[in-house]
């Protein structure tokens, strides 16, 4: 069996990193940016630290942001549109997962327009061509878009989200500038934070785990436990810490996938439009508990990474509760709710644990559910 690692081509880190990006586009020769960005983020101004930089360089720009959190299908055929008009050669991804995987649709069929059906690129899609290269400039520390192969739109007419794995559609530079998420109120950071931890916890036990990948996870865990409480304080040093901790773990989970959690999260994102992060964290400690016969040793890894002490003395079962508990604890540290009350209604839970079930992430999971186990899962945090 191969395994097969896809990285950005090029990657720049560190406060003011963003100042490559016009040092970059004259290299390669590119005449106009696809700046695609999120309202809020034009609202206030953050965006506007990314045309400050094309301006400064004299690099024509056209912005696009009709993008909502959850990124629909319309947003994917309207920001086609706009490309097209547009005469741009490059895209600029300015935002979290939202902003970037509508880039990264939009690339895709731009250079593969026999996909325009934004459907059929469901799962393993066999495009042929990388996409409109993308420069992608992260605003959150938590959903590692600008390094992964995968991406995730909303179809609203069937309440569901569907998830897109395509290596033609990694960004060519990632820009991950700790600048650019400073102005990220407590709420999103917590959030964000925990969707980075849960890429890497479920990263680290999926089927497809290997060697070059747990090493990536198992760093991610670590800066991500050691950063995230100072990061949702404003500290700087807790920033930059979830800058690169929630990099590293997409270098790996995008790689090997992930599980059960993702597929849960992503039902209830589109039924309800909670926020990814926001789903994750709540799901990870219960699923973590239902996984846990099917790990090995692994949360004893999890544990330590997280700063347990005393984890080689531990038996199994208090590994593993260790492991659970210090992923509760960091959840409620940082204020993120603890269970599903005044999100799910019980009316909603056979449909979305088909959803969950269906979802392109489900197969990782180190433990194959039935949907029986999924409807007993979302009815625990009820």
């Amino acid at each position: 069996m191969a395994n097969r690692i896809v990285l950005n081509e090029t990657s720049y880190h560190g406060a003011g990193c963003i100042s490559e990006i016009a040092t970059e586009a004259k290299r390669r020769g590119f005449t106009k940016a696809f700046v695609c960005s999120d309202p809020d983020l034009v609202k206030f101004g953050v965006t506007k630290k990314i045309l400050d930089v094309l301006d400064g360089a004299g690099l024509p720009y056209e912005l696009y942001s009709e993008i909502k959190p959850n990124p629909t299908i319309e947003n994917v055929l309207s920001g086609v549109e706009a490309f097209k008009k547009s005469g741009a050669d490059y895209i600029v991804a300015v935002g979290g997962g939202s902003s970037m995987d509508t880039a990264k649709a939009v690339g895709i069929i731009i250079r593969n327009p026999e996909f325009a059906d934004v459907r059929s690129l469901e799962g393993v899609a066999p495009t042929k061509n990388p996409c409109v290269p993308i420069f992608a400039v992260p605003t959150t520390a938590g959903t590692a878009a600008e390094v992964t192969i995968n991406y995730v739109i909303t179809d609203v007419q069937k309440k569901r989200k569907f998830v897109c794995v395509d290596v033609h559609d990694i960004p060519v530079i990632a820009f991950v500038d700790s600048g650019m998420m400073s102005t990220m109120p407590k709420g999103l950071t917590a959030a964000t934070g925990m969707d980075a931890l849960t890429h890497a916890i479920e990263g680290y036990i999926t089927k497809a785990a290997w060697e070059m990948t747990d090493m990536f996870h198992l760093k991610a865990i670590e800066i991500v436990s050691k950063s995230l409480r100072g990061a949702v304080k404003g500290e700087k040093e807790g920033r930059e810490g979830m800058a690169l901790g929630q990099y590293i773990a997409g270098m790996g989970f995008s790689n090997v996938g992930l599980g059960l959690v993702h597929s849960m999260a992503h039902a209830l994102g589109a039924v309800y439009d909670t926020p990814h992060g926001v789903a994750n964290a709540i799901l990870l400690p219960t699923v973590m508990k239902y996984n846990a016969d099917a790990t090995g040793e692994r949360y004893r890894d999890i544990a330590k990474a997280m700063g347990v002490e005393g984890t080689e003395k531990m038996t199994q079962e208090e590994y593993r509760q260790a492991a659970i508990d210090a992923v509760a604890q960091l959840s409620k540290d940082v204020g993120i709710p603890q269970n599903l009350k005044g999100i799910v209604k019980e009316e909603d839970i056979d449909f979305l644990a088909d959803s969950a079930m269906a979802d392109a992430c489900c197969p990782g999971n180190p433990k194959d559910p039935t949907k029986e186990d999924v409807v007993a899962l979302y009815k625990s945090l009820l």
